[in-house]
């Protein structure tokens, strides 16, 4: 895995670049198939495949993040660089994500992993002989890693990469309700009120008075799912409780600097203890801006299939991007290494 080197260092800036900067791609070359996968009686979640042009070495798994899609710029990016490194890319709605909202009868969480189970055992039932690696962004790396936890073992995932993931949700939304990041918060409130009212399932009355993630959670969120409030909701669906059980090779990349999560709370003692779990600190980034000043110029998308390259223990393929070259390389990191690394002189 190559270090990164900031594009720039404001962790605003690169916060804000990383979601905006243009990924121009001829999906042309790796056809669309989109499929909607029934979960349960009352809900069906769209997932988005795209297949290399050679034969595949594995498949990936793209988990958007808090009001996103498969067709989010990040997902994207990763998905384009996943077909040229011979992953078979499947990018996964969340519940009512996609424009599935007419097609489920409740909404998603932050900790909701029963509909991507499904799917991954749809794909075991297809029996390609294929690995499944997961990767998340930001909350869908939450979902990722309870769902790691949740299984305990390999039966149907590989090993998982979790990007700028907020393992604490508490914590993460706290900090995002915080003044430096009003305008973050605003635009995930406005996108969130509006999902929530698509759904058919509530209207405006049922959101008076809720004008923060906390009090839409405790509205609306915890009361759907049983939890009765958003501190139960938090605490009872945040992937730091069950880093323990995760028994694949595990990434965690996070910026020390992101402004949505407080990096302490990576100093969460399964990371230490299982050896399964790795934390690659960088001292910069901010929230999934990993904008790098040299090529390969979305270092995340290096750093996470170098990783996968790694687990699968072949050289990473990589081919020419729009835009510039993009070099080939191989990984060289462990993929069980113990505790943590970083690109900075320390670890945090």
């Amino acid at each position: 895995m190559r270090p990164f080197h900031p594009l720039i260092r404001n962790p605003h800036l690169l916060t804000i670049l990383g979601n905006f900067w243009p990924r121009r791609y001829d999906d042309g070359l790796f056809p669309m198939e989109r499929r909607l996968v029934r979960t349960d009686p009352h809900t069906q979640v769209l997932v988005q495949t795209q297949r290399p042009a050679a034969p595949a070495r594995a498949q990936v798994v793209l988990l958007h993040g808090l009001e996103g899609s498969g067709e989010a710029g990040y997902v994207a990016s990763m998905a384009w660089d996943a077909l040229h490194a011979g992953f078979v890319a499947h990018r996964f709605n969340m519940r009512s994500c996609g424009g599935t909202a007419n097609l489920c009868r409740t909404l998603y969480h932050g900790g909701l992993t029963s509909d991507l189970r499904v799917f991954l055992e749809q794909l075991r039932a297809e029996q390609s002989g294929l690995p499944v690696f997961l990767i998340g962004f930001s909350l869908g790396g939450n979902v990722a890693l309870k769902l790691a936890g949740e299984l305990g073992d390999a039966s149907l995932i590989a090993g998982v990469c979790a990007i700028s993931t907020p393992i604490d949700l508490a914590r993460g939304v706290r900090r995002l309700e915080q003044p430096d990041n009003i305008l973050y918060h605003r635009r995930f409130v406005k996108r969130m009120r509006r999902r929530i009212l698509s759904t058919g399932l509530f209207t405006e009355r049922d959101l008076a008075g809720a004008h923060s993630l906390y009090e839409i959670d405790d509205r609306i969120t915890a009361p759907s799912f049983g939890f009765g409030n958003a501190d139960r909701y938090y605490a009872t669906q945040s992937s730091q409780n069950f880093l323990h059980r995760i028994a694949v090779p595990t990434l965690l990349l996070q910026a020390k600097d992101d402004t949505f999560i407080p990096f302490d709370i990576f100093r969460h003692e399964a990371i230490e203890a299982n050896p399964h779990v790795t934390l690659h600190a960088t001292e910069y980034g901010g929230h999934l801006g990993y904008l790098s000043r040299r090529n390969p110029r979305f270092w995340m998308d290096h750093a996470a299939l170098s990783f996968l390259a790694t687990v699968l223990d072949a050289p990473l393929a990589t081919s020419p991007r729009p835009g510039g070259p993009h070099p080939t390389g191989q990984a060289t990191a462990d993929p069980r290494p113990t505790g943590q690394a970083t690109d900075g002189p320390e670890a945090r």
